[in-house]
């Protein structure tokens, strides 16, 4: 890999660390090279990003997999923490629900907010991850 490509970095934000530890191998099978951090609320990874950009670190992540249902912090929450943060200014990263939700509502809801790219249903699968990563490397949503 030459150095000014560097691997993809994610972050996933989810309660269920099952669902966690099956996504990050679905990823990693896809794209052995990424960068995958996981948190098991939003207001978790809120911090690390705020820590991120406190440090001007160029590791902020390129995606998100966002869960909705979560303790402590929801998705909702996280979302509204995020436009807090000014990130898309720096750097354009893209967010993605993720949630066994079928609820129209939560759909409609997700694409009010202008840093949701989509919505995804669980659980993911490696067709799902691929074509995640694929149309959001095209900038084609």
């Amino acid at each position: 890999m030459s150095v000014s490509q560097k691997p993809v970095n994610i972050m996933l934000v989810d309660d269920d660390e099952i669902n966690n530890f099956i996504t990050v191998k679905l990823i990693r099978k896809a794209y052995p090279d990424a960068v995958i951090s996981t948190f098991l609320n939003g207001l978790l990874a809120i911090e690390r990003l705020k820590e991120l950009l406190q440090n001007f670190s160029d590791n902020i992540p390129d995606y998100i997999l966002l869960d909705i249902n979560m303790p402590i912090m929801n998705g909702w929450e996280f979302l509204e923490a995020y436009k807090n943060l000014n990130l898309d200014i720096d750097k354009k990263l893209t967010i993605y629900i993720l949630s066994s939700s079928v609820f129209s509502n939560d759909i409609d809801k997700a694409k009010s907010y202008q840093s949701v790219a989509n919505f995804i249903s669980k659980p993911l699968n490696l067709e799902a991850i691929k074509e995640v990563f694929s149309v959001a490397s095209m900038h084609s949503n």
